[in-house]
């Protein structure tokens, strides 16, 4: 062919300084450009091979070499893949489509980064020029009769191409560094970004510095492959050991056998897992396979708790695996990374969008050909295609969990106490999310027991059975007696609701526990951040249950049964507590209770409760941090020493030390005490000891 110079096809000057400057902050990307170039060209010989079309070498084997030369500062790419004719070079790398320089900036300004746009607008090859000063191809097509080409640019707009001297099929790319970027002309840097863009291509990937000093290794003669090339034969003898038989006569064992072996060139080792494990069907992956993969591609030793395969053709194809990792503590980072293919090309970390909000703990790959890359990240957010991504993973995980709690019920409790604050998030904001795990979120009790919803409510049924059954008598007769306007009452009720009590606090509550516990009762630990909102959603979505603090108030079961009017010791007790404590709004109660041990307990109803942590969450609150508002109340237990005391004695000297002494204690059930409080506690605490000293 007759060598030719020209100019590229574009109506603008300034495209180089562009791609050179203003796609410079990811300039390492032109690496998985040029190697995914290189795939793409193995790709579509090996597609002319199937079809009949060109027959491939019975040695052939598909590779980019990626190639160093730190001495004369250039970076090769080669493969041997489908190759260039002379027209083909003029038709995809000389000619740029663009209307100008200016039009161009402003229609993609909005764009994220230079990994979207290089791949969108055919800059693959262009994106050389992020760091070379000249660009070579040495190229020769597949086809039968196709002369060499050679091409070269040094960055303007005007190339060289003329008849090359290459005589294997395929292309290479030779990139002549500029002094900013002689960084990659060291073979760690780019082994370190072929590792992060390119460890799973569908083609190996060798990288090599040139003019190394050949390297070897020894292998066993029946390892040997065709292709290695020997160095050295090697006869290693067999190795015996001296060992003394039981009647004390000495033997030589063989402890290792005579072998051949070979000292060989080193094999080149490719950087791309060319069949990574997302690839392949679930049943064809063992365990350890998921937790080696997770362990390489994501450098965490901590075994994972559970993972989802996902394969999907239709009607969208995805392909990939999402960890659910081990989160050792409180402080450990609670946000994954995802890391996103296309077609086994390195795309992106974290696209956030693809992943629903309550799992983005998760870690993972996804390869999804079909996802819309080449859009500004705001428009992926509101892709419906995205949101139909999100949705699958949200119903794999709930598959998962949901099959692993019937299937494999030990496991899953095992894990339980990591996932379940995502798991009640992701109920709380994805509707479709709650439908299918609400029958699957458990509830451990005091005793460490793990109970669904419907367990807790049959455990509740039956303390309440005793109580149905007493009150069965009195019940008949008002229905015998009801008339129909009373029947048309009755339905228009809301549906009876069985209490399911609640901990937040094992050691703040245990004299509750204790209460409760002594009486055949059972309450669950709640003591997540998320389980306030939790179980309003679930009240909100159930209409058999309502959820209870343990010391929202004080049961029937633990107080006695007694014809004893307690109106009088109530009025002198709340008077005298409320002079004492000056909180005039004090709800004081005098029970007699089943414990003659606890002298005072002090409850705040459900509904305030919430409400205050509501205004908390919401920093709406001006009341005192350390109380209640006023809204709680102090239950005196008639039977205590202590409470017969005070009402005897009225307003001597030790009746104010011994009321806040009591309120104090009944309220370090409930929360610590503000540090002024327990100050005031430990002194007065002393100064009761030194009362009982005289």
């Amino acid at each position: 062919m007759a060598a030719k110079h020209g100019n590229l096809s574009i109506n603008s000057d300034n495209i180089f300084p562009i791609i050179k400057k203003w796609m410079y902050s990811d300039h390492d990307i032109f690496v998985r450009e040029l190697v995914s170039n290189g795939c793409d060209a193995i790709t579509k010989l090996e597609k002319l091979d199937g079809m009949g079309e060109y027959s491939l070498p019975e040695d052939y084997k598909p590779a980019v070499s990626v190639i160093v030369n730190p001495e004369e500062k250039t970076l090769k790419f080669i493969d041997n893949g489908i190759g260039m004719t002379a027209d083909e070079v003029e038709e995809y790398i000389t000619q740029i489509a663009f209307s100008g320089a200016t039009e161009f900036l402003e229609k993609y300004k909005d764009k994220t980064n230079a990994d979207q746009m290089i791949g969108h607008f055919g800059l693959g090859f262009y994106s050389a020029f992020m760091v070379a000063d000249n660009v070579h191809i040495d190229t020769l097509s597949y086809k039968e009769g196709a002369a060499p080409v050679h091409w070269e640019c040094d960055g303007s707009t005007e190339y060289d191409m003329s008849e090359g001297n290459k005589n294997t099929v395929g292309t290479e790319i030779t990139l002549f560094l500029n002094e900013d970027c002689l960084e990659f002309a060291n073979e760690y840097r780019v082994r370190e970004i072929i590792e992060k863009y390119c460890s799973f291509m569908p083609v190996e990937i060798f990288l090599s510095k040139a003019n190394a000093p050949q390297e070897y290794e020894t292998i066993d003669e029946s390892e040997l492959k065709d292709d290695d090339v020997v160095v050295e034969h090697i006869h290693e003898d067999a190795k015996y050991e001296e060992k003394e038989n039981e009647d004390g006569t000495k033997e030589q064992v063989e402890v290792s056998p005579a072998r051949d072996k070979v000292k060989i060139n080193k094999r080149p080792v490719s950087l791309s897992d060319i069949h990574p494990l997302w690839t392949k069907h679930p049943n064809e992956c063992s365990d350890e396979d998921y937790k080696e993969f997770y362990r390489k591609v994501f450098n965490d030793y901590r075994e994972p708790l559970f993972w989802i395969h996902l394969n999907m053709d239709y009607p969208f194809n995805l392909k990939g695996i999402l960890y659910f990792p081990r989160i050792n503590t409180e402080y450990d980072s609670i946000e994954g990374t995802i890391k996103l293919y296309n077609n086994q090309v390195f795309i992106a970390d974290n696209i956030k969008e693809v992943i629903p909000e309550y799992l983005m703990l998760l870690k993972g790959v996804i390869d999804c050909p079909d996802l819309p890359l080449n859009v500004s990240r705001s428009a992926l957010q509101n892709d419906g295609f995205v949101k139909k991504i999100s949705d699958y993973i949200s119903k794999k995980f709930a598959d998962k969990l949901s099959g692993m709690c019937k299937t494999d019920r030990e496991t899953y409790e095992k894990y339980w106490d990591d996932i379940n604050p995502f798991l009640k998030y992701g109920c709380i904001k994805d509707e479709k999310f709650s439908k299918k795990m609400m029958d699957y979120i458990l509830y451990k009790n005091v005793d460490g027991k793990y109970l669904t919803l419907e367990d807790c409510i049959k455990e509740n049924s039956k303390e309440e059975a005793v109580e149905e059954a007493a009150e069965q008598t009195v019940e008949e007769t008002k229905e015998a007696e009801t008339t129909d306007s009373d029947t048309e009452e009755s339905d228009s009720k809301e549906p009876e609701k069985t209490t399911i009590y609640y901990v937040t606090d094992e050691t703040q509550q245990s004299q509750y526990i204790n209460m409760f516990r002594s009486q055949g009762m059972d309450a669950v630990i709640l003591k997540h951040n998320i389980d306030s909102a939790f179980i309003s959603h679930v009240e909100r979505t159930n209409e058999k249950v309502k959820f209870q603090r343990i010391d929202a108030d004080l049961t029937d079961d633990m107080k006695e049964e007694s014809s004893e009017d307690l109106t009088e010791a109530t009025t002198t007790l709340t008077d005298l507590f409320r002079k004492v404590l000056d909180k005039k709004e004090l709800t004081v109660k005098v029970e007699n209770l089943k414990d003659e041990n606890i002298s005072a307990v002090v409850t705040l109803s459900e509904e305030n409760r919430r409400m205050q942590e509501m205004m908390r969450m919401y920093g709406m609150t001006g009341m005192d941090p350390d109380m209640f508002g006023g809204q709680e109340t102090l239950v005196l237990n008639a039977k205590h020493p202590l409470v017969k005391y005070i009402l005897e004695n009225g307003e001597n000297e030790n009746t104010p030390l011994f009321c806040e002494q009591l309120y104090d204690l009944a309220m370090i059930s409930h929360k610590p005490l503000s540090p002024e409080a327990m100050t005031k506690f430990v002194n007065r605490s002393n100064k009761i000891m030194m009362l009982l000293a005289k």
